[in-house]
């Protein structure tokens, strides 16, 4: 997810194992279907929450293609991944921002049941992520961060769906802007850390 930094250490894994780059493909698959279902879902329920997660998903399914493909390669390609991960984070972190604040202004209260349906299978599927991972969590930083993306990602949708419970115990949006407004925090967050370690790896090596 995001606040992925990659750096390189010869003296642990660094994903060069035909059985990881399978089950990362297997996670990128996830990722990137359940960013369609979350998109779409998000909207019928007008929840921004969702959308948020939804974004999640697409982010996390890049930069897992990203790690996947700098696996192996040098500090330099993987610093050059890092800024355009970063980049498109506090892209998507602005964008949230800006849909959840013009929501403050609308009355429309999101679908609980709709919210929380999907936010179960959107928690299954970082489950099953995580357990295909578990056995890689230990690694360089290219290999600890998706590890601990997808660890923070199953974290998150709980918060999507204890917002759904919310949402229909109190009968407010409140709970799922809230939670939209935390993740793009989040976004905006993990942002500045990658570009900041990005920026830093790039001036170690032109120095």
């Amino acid at each position: 997810m995001p606040g992925c930094n990659h750096c390189h250490d010869q003296s642990t894994f660094d994903g060069m194992s035909d059985k990881y780059k399978r089950r990362l493909w297997m996670v990128i698959f996830l990722n990137a279907g359940m960013f369609i279902v979350e998109i779409f879902g998000g909207a019928f329920a007008n929840s921004k929450a969702l959308q948020a997660d939804a974004l999640d998903f697409l982010g996390d399914a890049t930069t897992y293609g990203l790690s996947l493909y700098v696996i192996g390669m040098s500090i330099t390609a993987r610093s050059r991944a890092a800024m355009l991960k970063g980049i498109s984070l506090f892209v998507m972190g602005l964008w949230v921002f800006g849909s959840t604040a013009y929501s403050f202004w609308t009355d429309t209260l999101p679908v609980a049941e709709l919210m929380g349906g999907i936010g179960f299978m959107a928690l299954a599927a970082n489950l099953l992520s995580v357990f295909l991972l578990v056995n890689f969590k230990d690694g360089d930083a290219n290999v600890r961060s998706v590890w601990l993306c997808s660890r923070n990602d199953a974290i998150g949708n709980v918060a999507v769906m204890l917002a759904a419970v919310a949402v229909w115990f109190l009968g407010s949006r409140w709970p799922d802007l809230i939670v939209a407004i935390m993740m793009a925090g989040l976004f905006l967050s993990s942002a500045w850390q990658i570009l900041t370690q990005a920026l830093r790896e790039k001036k170690i090596l032109t120095a």
